[in-house]
This record gives C-alpha cells, structure tokens and sequence, in this order.
C-alpha cells in the first residue's frame, strides 16, 4: 500500500454499538497521520464486507449478531475475512464472543460464531446490566505508545464493562484453529480485591495475530487512544501487506 490509498474501516452494523465506534473512529483518524486517508463505513452485506481493508464488530448481543449475520449470509464471509484472509479485526463485548473459538453460557441451543481466537470466552462474567460498571486499566500497549510518544506512561483505562464476557481459557492449538497462527497475547486483565493482592484476574483483551478483542466498550467513553493505537496497527498491516505485527 502507498499513503495515496485509502483504507477503509468497516464497523458490522447488524446490532449493538455501531454509531459509537463510527463516532470513536471519527475522532481517532486526525490521529494517526495526515498522510493516510480513512473511508468508515457500515456493513450489512457481503459485498460491503469485501471492500473493508479492517473491521469492527462491536458490542451487543452476539446471539442476535450471529442469528443476523446466518440470515444475510454474511457468517461466512466474516470466517473468511478473519481466518483465511487474516485482515485486522477487532471485537468488542458482542465482538470478542463473536471471534472467540468457543464459548461458555450461552443461550440454549448454542450459537454461531465466527472464530479467530483460539480462546474460550464465558459470556455474561459479571452479572446483569444493572451490574454493569466502570473500571480503571492499566493497559501496557498504551503506555508502551505514549511513553515513545510523551516519555511517560499512559494513565489508566476507564473501561465500560456491561454484561461482559471474559477469556476463561486460552486453548493449545491443537484445540482451537491452530493452523500455525501466533499465540494468542493477554493485553490486559481486570484484577479486583483478593485478585489484585494474589497477581490474579479475568483477562478482558487479548490479540492472536490479526485478532483482537476487549471485553469491555471503548466505544462508550470519550477516550480516543484504543482506536488510535488500533489504527495504528491497520496501517501497518496494510504498509506490508500482512496481518497485525505482533507487539504494539
């Protein structure tokens, strides 16, 4: 890719928190550089999926996500673009269910999902809505970003957590998709109470390749520097015409 082209971003608009990440995202591409130039669009469709250089799947209800996406036939072209093309795609809440290899409490019946990371996720970790909260994170890959850029580490994460699942297992790969794919990274963990005094936690970010997924809703806040430092990683993938580096 030359920095005259564009990359387009696409946010899949079946359900859940789409306008938020498109209004993140807005904000967040005066951000990374003013050569590069971002087209954001909605996707709903095959062919809309096939013009997307990255992708988001945000939060929601990945129940209603996956029933949806079966009913349009996008399920798989999601798999396709995520495990056989390996473009950057990042799951929020919803999303990350949507891209783990398997999952835990769900509904009965099962769903569907699109798979990437070879984890298994346990929906619903903390509770109902009304047990939703806000907490801070410490984030290494921010702060290793903003201390190259500002010599100091970056203040901690105010993190939206709403019926939010977490990775309960990172499976071998001869369990998940393996296929030669890095390890999956833990990016960050939620350590509360006892946890937090013993090392311990629930993992609510994790990046495997061109995978990555956070438990909780940046889109919901003000704080641009997710989706900042998640572009960052789109463009490099696009420069070099590969997945996601591993290391921020």
């Amino acid at each position: 890719m030359t920095v005259s082209q564009t990359i387009t971003i696409g946010v899949l608009a079946l359900q859940g928190g789409v306008v938020e990440h498109l209004n993140l995202l807005r904000r967040a591409t005066a951000q990374v550089s003013p050569a590069i130039e971002f087209a954001l669009t909605e996707v709903r469709t095959p062919d809309q999926l096939a013009r997307c250089d990255a992708l988001i799947i945000p939060g929601g209800e990945s129940t209603t996500m996956a029933i949806v996406a079966r009913r349009l036939g996008l399920l798989d072209p999601l798999r396709e673009f995520v495990k056989v093309q390996r473009k950057p795609v990042w799951g929020t809440c919803a999303g990350l269910v949507m891209l783990a290899e398997q999952a835990s409490a769900v509904k009965q019946g099962g769903q569907e999902l699109v798979g990437g990371l070879d984890v298994r996720v346990l929906r619903n970790r903390f509770g109902t809505q009304l047990q939703s909260f806000v907490a801070p994170l410490e984030l290494g890959f921010l702060s290793e970003e903003e201390k190259e850029e500002k010599g100091k580490p970056a203040a901690p994460f105010r993190a939206v957590f709403i019926r939010a699942p977490v990775v309960e297992e990172i499976m071998a790969e001869e369990e998940g998709a393996g296929g030669g794919k890095p390890p999956v990274e833990v990016l960050g963990v939620y350590r509360k109470g006892d946890a937090e005094a013993e090392g311990k936690g629930d993992i609510v970010a994790v990046r495997q390749g061109n995978v990555f997924g956070t438990s909780f809703h940046p889109e919901l806040t003000g704080d641009v520097r997710i989706h900042v430092w998640w572009l960052r990683q789109v463009v490099d993938s696009a420069r070099h015409g590969k997945s996601i580096v591993q290391g921020a």
